[in-house]
């Protein structure tokens, strides 16, 4: 087994390292600049071949090539059952609805709203998310009916969906309501998360 984890720690790939530190399995990383001049950029030819997108995280399993955060996520689930991330019968419905409700209508909303754009009445029906203020109620009430996203036990959707809410509290990105601060405060706590968070912070660029 070969697997190898390509990033950079200002970039999404902190929820795939979260993620891997969760699994527990032994990986390499390649840590990529975003200078597309540098001698590891994520616009070189190497890194190109693997996402043509240019952009980071990416893993390499066996050859096979997984890129977007909350696929990583939900394929190492499953290619490391052992790990117990992956959801059982009952979870399934609520682990991928809202995985993919994360990745999606929230990270729209979010980005659009960054970006300073709100779509009209009109232009709503055609996005995704509706509206940035239903999209995170919608969320909101989510986190609120269990300990977890998809029931009583953390999954690996648990590492998207988190990572969005903790992200949004910590940047303003996201309102601080109690639901997600406590939905978080399960979450930061996780041996595997602090790991991640240790490892990514380490390889920050260091000022002077």
């Amino acid at each position: 087994m070969v697997l190898t984890f390509y990033t950079n720690p200002m970039s999404r790939g902190r929820i795939a390292r979260w993620m891997l530190e969760e699994v527990g399995v032994p990986y390499d990383t390649v840590l990529l600049d975003y200078a597309p001049d540098a001698a590891q950029s994520v616009k070189g030819a190497d890194f190109l071949a693997i996402n043509p997108m240019g952009k980071v995280p990416a893993i390499v399993h066996d050859a096979r090539v997984v890129t977007e955060g909350a696929a990583i996520c939900a394929y190492l689930a499953e290619a490391f059952p052992n790990a117990g991330l992956a959801p059982t019968a009952d979870e399934r419905a609520d682990y991928y609805r809202w995985l993919f409700f994360a990745a999606g209508p929230v990270e729209q909303a979010i980005t659009n709203k960054s970006m300073g754009f709100a779509p009209s009445e009109d232009q709503g029906r055609m996005a995704g998310y509706g509206n940035y203020d239903l999209a995170v109620d919608v969320l909101e009430a989510a986190v609120s009916r269990h300990d977890y996203i998809a029931g009583n036990r953390f999954t690996a959707a648990d590492v998207y969906v988190g990572s969005q809410v903790g992200w949004g509290l910590a940047f303003g990105s996201m309102p601080t309501r109690d639901a997600f601060t406590a939905y978080w405060g399960r979450l930061e706590s996780r041996d595997a998360y602090k790991r991640a968070t240790e490892i990514d912070d380490a390889l920050m660029p260091r000022e002077g």
